[in-house]
């Protein structure tokens, strides 16, 4: 058992983490989230991933590469990779949208460069828009380290909707 690892995850109920999108900004979200007003999305804590910055249109996540998102071949896995792209592109876009919007991703084309290790250090994940319309928002999105090293880089389509 000397090879043993634990990691416990504590969250809260998905319910205060949830958007009410009747009621606040998605770019007034994100700021919530990460200036630790609102809870982050389950998620997060499972992963994670957190808000570095907030700009409507642009957004950047971090994670800090960890043992515990590796696949057999000891990198991280590359689900983990597209799931920080997927969420930081969806981001971008959410980061845009005014009361009673949101957005969900339609497609996700994603690109691996090399691999992701805990020695790659924390990675951030930089997003922005491409174009935006009434309902439909194209986003690109890449990964780096901290020297700018590329990792990954994908594109999306999201689908913007009104709520209720």
């Amino acid at each position: 058992m000397e090879n043993t690892r634990t990691r416990t995850i504590i969250w809260q109920d998905s319910k205060l983490s949830a958007r009410a999108s009747d009621a606040i900004s998605g770019y007034d979200y994100l700021c919530g989230i990460r200036d630790g007003k609102i809870e982050p999305p389950p998620v997060a804590r499972l992963i994670g991933y957190r808000i570095r910055e907030v700009e409507e249109g642009n957004v950047i996540f971090e994670l800090e590469p960890a043992e515990y998102h590796y696949n057999p071949f000891a990198t991280v896995h590359g689900g983990i990779a597209a799931t920080l792209l997927d969420t930081t592109m969806t981001a971008s876009v959410l980061s845009t949208l005014s009361t009673g919007f949101t957005c969900s991703t339609l497609e996700i084309k994603v690109n691996f460069i090399r691999p992701i290790t805990h020695r790659s250090g924390t990675v951030h994940c930089k997003a922005r828009i491409i174009h935006k319309g009434r309902q439909i928002a194209r986003v690109e999105a890449r990964i780096f380290d901290r020297n700018e090293k590329l990792y990954a880089h994908a594109m999306s389509t999201c689908m913007i909707h009104k709520t209720g």
